[in-house]
Order: C-alpha cells, then structure tokens, then sequence
C-alpha cells in the first residue's frame, strides 16, 4: 500500500494556538494577498473541507445571547467580536466535503449531510475554496441537522425556471427515503399532477443504499462503504468509510458502535484507519443519543486509528484550551487527536 500523507494543516486563526507537533494544526483560509487564490487552489490532491463541526442547535447557542448566563457563556459571546471566519467556536451543522481528484485529474465534489446552516455555510466556504458545485449527496440519516438545507440545494445548481437541468444524485437509506418524502414532498415527486404549477425547486435523483458495509456503493467515482450505527437504541444513523490509498471514516452521529462496524475499522479488526472523524457532543457524562468526549476517548483506545478529528461539539467546547488537553491526551496514548473546525481543509490522496 502507498504510504498515505500526512494531515498536515495550518493555524489560520490569530486567535487560535492549536497548531501543534501532532501534524492536526490548521491550513491558512485567508485568500492570498498576491495572487487572489486559496490553499485549496493551489493544492491539487483530494481534500476534505469541514463545512460544519457543530451540534444541531450550533455554535453560538441562541439562549446564551438571548438569556445570558451571569457570568456568560465565554464561548457563545466570542461570537459577538470575533467575525465567525476567525473564531475557531463558531460551529454549524456537521457536514463534510469530498474534493475527490480522480485518476483523470478531474475533481468531483461530494457533499455528506446537508443541515439547517447549508446556506450559510455554502456563503463562507464554497466561495473562499471556490467550490462550483456538487455532483453528488450523501446523508447520514434524516434528521433536521442533516437534512434541511436539501430546498437550499437549487442555489449551487445551474438556474432554471422550469427545472430543466440535471438532477443532483442523493445516496441515503430507505427509511431516511421514507422520512424526507413526507418532509419535502416536492423534492421527491417526479412528475407534476394535472394543473401543477412548475416552481423552481432543486432537482434530486434519490439513490437508495443498504445499511450493510459488505454492500459498496459509488458516489461521483469514490467508493463508500455504509457503516450503520446506533444513534440511541431506537435508531441507525449511517457513518461511512471511504479511500483506497488513505482509509477515512466519517461517523457524526453515534451513540454505539454495533461489533460489526467496530471490526471493520479497527486495528485489530478489518484493519488501521488513518483518520477517524468522530462525534464528541459534550466534554462530561454521556448521552443517550450521542458520544460525549470520554466515550469518543474510549473509543478511540479501542479503535486506534492513527489520526482522529472530533466534530459535532457544543458550546462547552473551548477550541483552543480543549485542543491543548487533546495534545496531551494524545502524547499519553500515541494517537493524534484534535477539534476539528469549521474551514478545516484537510489533504488526502485518496
């Protein structure tokens, strides 16, 4: 097997110290003062861009600012004078960017999760990274921070009227299928009823995937390998491995690891990940639907990946002083772990 890159990134934040020896820092973002082009410009690997490492309510939480705490929410009132381009806590929903550059060279855009801030985050991060498009979609589950920015979708997509363009392609479980017809009945017809009107909506072509690792499938020319997962006891929610020369699993939303999934991406099991991106809700106690930082921690003993990113936090979550303890962590245990950031563009060679 290729030896895999490094993640290596830089701090782009003035603010932030959490650049360290682990090779987790973080990549400038500011545009180049010279030539007007990003890193991602010029970078021409895959990467993954981490559109939004935050909790559903996200990051500032309303009711800090609103109901303010005596003495406040440290975090939540960064928001206040820190601009959220500079403020490493200022956290949307939970969503990933492929940037796959495949063996022609051509780069294919896959967008995993598409929450409540899609819009937002399609202002701050696709026009600094200059992102055109998205050729394909896949959600983890349907709940409304994975889901409802879909209507938003028609903004990345050539204008038409009278919907006459290409659909965008939607990987997702039959039951989030079932779930997102009742909620966007429009997305999901196919065909107008006698006396419609045509209004301008995002055009989907809606696949369905098994909740089975051993049943691949093919989204924009990079295999994925669905990894169910229990998210609370009533409930799958889907994670997914992906990259041949550089082995990602992206799991957002999980409060248990069924024994299958755990082998598969295990070292000891299917074999070493070389980056877990792992759900870490609050820094205490436990969740019943969610990995808190001590179960993420435990997990990660267990699992052994040799990098590991953290996302889905809350505001009680301090990104510079949490990351220091991380660094800590990690020098104790041998495995690199980091916050990751809204931003965050991290290279892969997949």
């Amino acid at each position: 097997m290729q030896e895999p890159k490094a993640v290596g990134l830089s701090e782009n934040d003035k603010n932030s110290s959490s650049s360290s020896s682990l090779g987790l820092g973080y990549e400038k973002n500011d545009m180049e003062a010279t030539n007007g082009t990003t890193a991602a410009q010029a970078d021409a690997s895959s990467a993954l861009v981490f559109l939004g490492t935050g909790c559903s309510s996200a990051v500032p939480n309303a009711t800090c600012l609103i109901k303010p705490s005596d003495p406040p929410c440290h975090v939540c009132t960064q928001s206040l004078h820190i601009p959220p381009d500079r403020n490493p806590n200022y956290r949307s929903n939970t969503s990933l960017l492929i940037d796959y550059r495949n063996t022609e060279g051509e780069h294919k855009y896959i967008l995993i999760d598409v929450g409540k801030t899609f819009r937002e985050q399609v202002l701050r991060w696709f026009t600094l990274y200059k992102i055109p498009h998205v050729d394909s979609i896949i959600l983890t589950h349907e709940h409304a921070d994975a889901v409802l920015g879909l209507d938003d979708v028609r903004v990345i997509q050539p204008f038409s009227p009278t919907n006459d363009i290409d659909p965008t392609t939607v990987f997702l479980s039959q039951h989030s299928m079932d779930s997102l017809a009742e909620k966007f009945p429009y997305l999901v017809q196919t065909k107008l009823k006698e006396g419609q009107e045509v209004r301008r909506v995002a055009q989907l072509d809606w696949q369905i995937i098994e909740r089975d690792y051993e049943k691949p499938f093919v989204a924009s020319g990079l295999k994925f390998y669905p990894l169910p997962v229990m998210h609370g006891e009533d409930y799958i929610s889907l994670g997914f491995l992906f990259g041949e020369k550089y082995r990602i699993a992206y799991i957002s939303d999980v409060s248990r690891f069924p024994e299958s999934t755990e082998h598969v991406i295990s070292k000891d099991g299917a074999g070493q990940l070389d980056l877990l991106i792992l759900d870490t809700l609050y820094k205490k106690g436990s969740h019943n639907v969610h990995f808190c930082l001590p179960q993420s921690l435990e997990a990660l003993k267990r699992i052994r990946p040799k990098k590991a990113l953290f996302i889905g936090m809350t505001h009680e979550f301090d990104h510079d002083k949490d990351n220091k303890f991380l660094r800590e962590w990690s020098e104790r245990e041998g495995i690199e772990v980091q916050l990751a950031r809204d931003g965050l563009r991290v290279p892969v060679d997949l």
